[in-house]
């Protein structure tokens, strides 16, 4: 049996295994009506003679009580001609022969009276045949029945007996029933079993060659048809291996609502599901690509920016020292040359403060430590005193920074933190203004915010630098960055302050120069309020 099932599960095909199954089930079935019609059908077919030679002894019994009750005597007027042609009805088809008749005592000699068929309608052969077949049954109703090799009783009663009888002349077999019905005429009723017997081997012949047939043709119509049912599956199966290649370009075509059309919607589904989550992994693996390069990016501009911290703090403590030292040391007496001195260290000091505040105020900020409060103010008027306060710093570079807006711009933001972004813009625009040096500051109006705007004419910023520059630590020109003592945390600073307050800010290149903006909330604030791009 474990072969077999090994043997079976060979059979790779769907197709084929439908087949072997059908047509095995179809070959079990015809077996099986086979040996049933060998097993059971004798048996039925006996009881089914039997069952109809009881009928027809009933009926015989009922037939010659009507008649008796409506003429009287029957002995001595016989039936009447419709009893005749209802008893002519029960043997007109062949298959049984009855008789009716009566048997009277002579002085030890047996006298049969037919009644049914006359006896002017039978020869006297057939008279002998059934004074033959009916005598020891004559005699078993009196003496007891008397068991033959050729006869065996198959059924009997206190009416009538059924017999199973082997006929040696023909060699045939045949069913007789013998009996008395209510009048006390006696009955004697054959049919012939033999051919039952030949029916049923011709009909198991018959049902061997259908059932090969059958089976023939079911197993030619079956490749037919498995094909119209296997096709699809094939189909989904090619469409899953390309799905396992990573190939989303092939779709089932659902043309049904059976189980294979479901099946079909459902590798579509999965397919574009797929299709969707590889991408979108694809997309976050970018993305994490991105942050890991960013990061080692941060890392080493952290490491500069140490060592630029280091270098920048290493030469202020040195003159500081250096100048302590000298005024510790008296090394020159004279009041101009201390004041000297003493300039020189508190300029050296206020620049490491800046440093360090600015290192503060970014560390606040991005960790949610400064609270922005939001206010109503004039932003025109901010960005006239921030020009004004850097005004002494432009002349030094000769630099011209002017604002053509005159009219009061009122938003909603945190003034302080404004101020700071529009100072570090200012201050980052004269650090880096040349050619024509022209700053200049201009107010664009939208529909829920409005964009201030920072240009100055110079060198443009290298296109792939333009997102690093709101990195901490981000120096793009580190030697003209340390020149002017710049600590690439200006810019880091204004982003951070514009994310807080849930804005948008940028840079952009111009054909002469830069230009830095970010945009305010004009309207009563709102988390999120006028984000725009």
């Amino acid at each position: 049996m474990r072969n077999k099932n090994v043997s079976f599960r060979k059979i790779s095909s769907i197709k084929t295994k439908l087949i072997v199954v059908l047509c095995s089930i179809l070959a079990l079935t015809i077996l099986g009506c086979w040996l049933t019609n060998q097993l059971f059908l004798p048996m039925y077919y006996q009881h089914s003679k039997i069952s109809t030679l009881s009928a027809s002894f009933r009926k015989i019994n009922h037939i010659v009580k009507n008649d008796s009750e409506q003429q009287g005597n029957p002995s001595d007027s016989g039936l009447s001609e419709k009893s005749i042609n209802t008893l002519d009805s029960l043997t007109e088809n062949g298959s049984k022969n009855a008789y009716l008749f009566r048997i009277n005592d002579y002085f030890g000699m047996l006298q049969y009276t037919f009644c049914y068929p006359s006896a002017d309608s039978l020869s006297n052969v057939q008279k002998q045949n059934v004074r033959d077949k009916t005598m020891d049954y004559v005699i078993g109703l009196v003496n007891g029945y008397v068991e033959g090799k050729s006869r065996e009783l198959i059924k009997g009663n206190d009416k009538y007996q059924v017999f199973k009888s082997y006929d040696e002349r023909i060699g045939s077999y045949y069913l007789e029933l013998f009996g008395r019905i209510d009048s006390g005429d006696f009955v004697y009723i054959s049919t012939n079993y033999q051919s039952m017997k030949e029916s049923v081997a011709v009909s198991n012949r018959f049902l061997a060659y259908i059932g090969v047939i059958a089976v023939l043709i079911s197993g030619i119509i079956l490749f037919m048809i498995g094909n119209s049912f296997t096709k699809p599956i094939v189909y989904l199966t090619d469409i899953a291996t390309r799905m396992s290649q990573l190939d989303f370009e092939a779709k089932y075509p659902v043309t049904t609502e059976d189980e294979i059309g479901r099946l079909g919607n459902s590798i579509n589904m999965l397919s574009e599901r797929l299709e969707e989550t590889i991408s979108e992994l694809k997309s976050a693996n970018n993305e994490l690509q991105k942050d890991i390069e960013n990061k080692i990016q941060i890392d080493e501009m952290r490491k500069d920016f140490l060592s630029n911290v280091s270098h920048e703090l290493k030469t202020p403590i040195a003159l500081i020292q250096g100048y302590a030292e000298g005024l510790h040391d008296n090394i020159n007496d004279d009041s101009e040359s201390r004041e000297f001195y003493c300039d020189v260290i508190i300029d050296e000091a206020n620049k490491m403060n800046k440093m360090v505040k600015k290192l503060l105020t970014l560390n606040q900020i991005e960790f949610g430590k400064n609270q922005i409060n939001f206010e109503r103010f004039d932003i025109v008027q901010v960005i006239r005193s921030v020009i004004q306060s850097a005004s002494l710093l432009a002349d030094q570079k000769d630099a011209e920074i002017y604002m053509e807006e005159t009219e009061p711009v009122y938003v909603w933001a945190d003034e302080y933190m404004v101020e700071e972004i529009v100072t570090n813009y200012i201050s980052n625009a004269i650090n880096h203004v040349d050619g024509e040096k022209r700053i200049r500051v201009t107010l664009e109006m939208r529909e829920k915010v409005v964009r201030i705007r920072v240009f100055n004419t110079g060198k443009q910023i290298p296109e792939d630098e333009l997102d690093k520059i709101w990195i901490k630590f981000y120096k793009v020109d580190k030697a003209r960055t340390r020149a002017y003592g710049g600590s690439g945390i200006g810019l880091s600073i204004v982003k951070a302050i514009v994310d807080a307050m849930n804005q948008q800010c940028g840079v952009k290149n111009c054909h002469d120069g830069v230009e830095f903006w970010f945009d305010l909330d004009r309207q009563s604030h709102r988390s999120g309020a006028g984000r725009q791009s």
